[in-house]
C-alpha cells in the first residue's frame, strides 16, 4: 500500500472519529470534549495537506508555515485536555507549570516561523527552529507521562498509554525521517516516516476515546447514585414528615383523651350535687320511705358512675342501665310528675358494641328540668336508640313547655346546672370527633302542634360508636 492510500484511510477514521466527538460535544457539552475536537481537527489539517490536490491550493510558503505550527498547536489544546481531565493544579501542579511555559514558547515559535516563511525564507533557520520544539516537545512528553502515570485510576492510565503510543509515534517518526529510511522502498507506506506518527495517533485517539467513553460512564453512574441519594434523603424526609404527623396526631389524640376526662370528670359532681339536693330534699320532708328508696338507687348508681368513670367508653348496656336509675331518681325525686320510656332497636347488641360515658344523661336533665318541671300536667320522656352506618342515632324527646317557655320560667341557678352540663357535654363531643373522627354532634328539634305552639323538645344525637373487636385490641 502507497503512503498517499493509507494517508487517506488515516484521514478518513480521524474524520470519523471526529464527527463521533462533535456528536458528543452536542450532547454532553462538557468543555473536555472541545479540547478533543479541536486536537483531532489540527491533526487531521496537517495531514490533509499530504492529500493530492489539497496541498496544491496552498502555496509553498504557506504549506511549510502549516506543516511547521499546526502540530505544535495541536500540543497546546493537547494541554488543555490533559489539565480538564486531570485537574492538574490539584494532582501534579508542577506539571501544570511546564504545560503554562511550554505554550508561550510554542506561541513564540509559531511568531518565527511565519515571520521565515512569509517575510524572510531561511531554510537552515526553518530546520533548526522545526527540530528544537520537537526535542522540547519530546522532552517535556518524556518528563509528563511517568507522571501522570503514578495517579491512581483508569483515567491517568488510559491517559498516559495514549501519550506513549503518540510518544513513540513521534520518535519513530523523527528517526526515519533524519536517517532517510524511506528511500529504501518509496512505495511502501510502511517506509514512509509520517505513517509511524499516524500510528501513534491512531494509538492515541483509540486511548482517548476508551477514556472519554470510560468517563461518561462513571459521570451517569455517580449522577444516578446522586439521583438514588436524593431520592432516598426524599423517601426519608417523607418519611420523617409521616411519622412526626403521625407523632403530632397520637399527641393530639391523648391530649383529646386527657380532655376528655377532665370534663367528664366535671359532669359527676355536677350531677351527685343535684343528686345529694333531692336526698335533702326529702330529708327536710321527713319523707323517710322515698328518702330510703332514692339512697338505694343512688347508692347502685354511684357504683355504675365510679366504675364508668376510669374508662373511655363502656358498653351501651351498662350506660342504659345508668340511664333508667338516674331517672327512676329523678321520678323520685319529682314525685313521679313524669313517666319515661327507654327503647332501642331490636337488631342493636347492647353489649357488643360501646359509648363515650355520660353523654345522653345530662339532654334527660335538662329535659326534666326545663320541660317537665314547668308543665302542670304529668309529663312523658322517651330515650330511642338505634343504629346508623356510622355509629348510634340517640333521641331524647319530652313533651314539656319547650325551650322559648322554658327561658322565660327557670330560674337562675337552675340555669347554672344547666348549662354547665350541656357546655361540657358539647366539649366533649368536639373532642370525641377529633379523636375518632367519626361524627359526633347534637341536633335540637323545637315540636309544635298544627297550630305553632310549643308541644316539646326532641334532641338528637349522633355519637360514634366501638365495636366489642376494637376494644379488645
Amino acid at each position: 500500500m502507497h503512503f498517499t492510500t493509507w494517508n487517506l484511510l488515516f484521514t478518513g477514521m480521524v474524520s470519523s472519529i471526529l464527527l463521533l466527538n462533535l456528536v458528543q460535544w452536542n450532547i454532553y457539552r462538557e468543555r473536555i470534549y472541545g479540547f478533543y475536537a479541536l486536537y483531532m481537527l489540527a491533526w487531521l489539517v496537517y495531514f490533509s495537506l499530504r492529500v493530492d490536490g489539497l496541498s496544491a491550493s496552498l502555496s509553498t510558503n504557506a504549506q511549510n508555515f502549516v506543516r511547521a505550527t499546526v502540530p505544535m498547536l495541536a500540543y497546546v489544546v493537547y494541554f488543555s485536555f490533559i489539565d480538564s481531565l486531570l485537574q492538574l493544579r490539584r494532582t501534579i501542579p508542577r506539571l501544570l507549570w511546564l504545560f503554562d511555559w511550554t505554550r508561550l514558547l510554542i506561541l513564540g515559535y509559531v511568531v518565527l516561523i511565519g515571520v521565515v516563511c512569509f517575510a524572510y525564507w531561511n531554510e537552515p533557520l526553518y530546520t533548526l527552529a522545526h527540530a528544537l520544539i520537537r526535542l522540547i516537545i519530546i522532552g517535556l512528553a518524556t518528563y509528563a507521562i511517568p507522571q501522570i502515570s503514578r495517579l491512581k485510576g483508569v483515567v491517568p492510565r488510559y491517559l498516559a498509554l495514549g501519550s506513549g503510543l503518540l510518544l513513540a509515534g513521534a520518535v519513530a517518526s523523527m528517526i526515519m525521517s533524519t536517517g532517510q529510511v524511506y528511500k529504501i522502498n518509496a512505495n511502501s507506506f510502511l517506509f514512509a516516516p509520517l505513517t509511524y506518527l499516524e500510528f501513534g495517533i491512531i494509538g492515541e485517539l483509540t486511548c482517548f476515546t476508551l477514556l472519554l467513553g470510560y468517563s461518561q460512564r462513571q459521570g451517569a453512574i455517580k449522577s444516578a447514585i446522586v439521583e438514588q441519594e436524593l431520592a432516598r434523603e426524599r423517601e426519608r424526609h417523607q418519611r420523617e414528615q409521616i411519622e412526626a404527623e403521625l407523632v403530632a396526631e397520637k399527641l393530639q389524640q391523648q391530649i383529646s383523651a386527657v380532655q376528655i376526662k377532665a370534663l367528664r370528670s366535671q359532669m359527676n359532681p355536677h350531677f351527685f350535687y343535684n343528686s345529694l339536693n333531692a336526698i335533702r330534699l326529702f330529708v327536710l320532708q321527713n319523707d323517710s320511705d322515698n328518702a330510703d328508696k332514692f339512697l338505694v338507687k343512688f347508692s347502685r348508681l354511684m357504683r355504675l358512675i365510679l366504675e364508668n368513670s376510669r374508662q373511655e367508653w363502656v358498653t351501651l348496656a351498662s350506660e342504659l342501665e345508668q340511664l333508667q336509675l338516674y331517672l327512676e331518681l329523678e321520678q323520685l325525686r319529682f314525685s313521679n310528675k313524669f313517666d319515661f320510656s327507654i327503647r332501642t332497636d331490636p337488631a342493636l347488641f347492647q353489649d357488643a358494641v360501646s359509648i363515650p360515658p355520660m353523654i345522653i344523661q345530662p339532654y334527660i336533665e335538662n329535659a326534666i328540668l326545663h320541660g317537665i318541671a314547668y308543665k302542670k300536667s304529668r309529663g312523658n320522656i322517651t330515650v330511642y336508640i338505634q343504629p346508623n352506618k356510622h355509629g348510634l342515632d340517640c333521641s331524647v324527646e319530652d313533651d314539656g313547655v319547650g325551650r322559648q317557655k322554658a327561658a322565660e320560667l327557670k330560674s337562675k341557678t337552675v340555669s347554672s346546672h344547666t348549662s354547665v352540663g350541656l357546655k361540657v357535654t358539647e366539649e366533649r363531643l368536639q373532642l370525641i370527633h377529633q379523636q375518632t373522627g367519626q361524627p359526633s354532634q347534637v341536633v335540637i328539634i323545637d315540636k309544635v302542634d298544627a297550630e305553632q305552639k310549643p308541644t316539646g323538645t326532641k334532641v338528637e344525637i349522633h355519637l360514634p360508636v366501638l365495636s366489642a373487636r376494637s376494644e379488645t385490641e
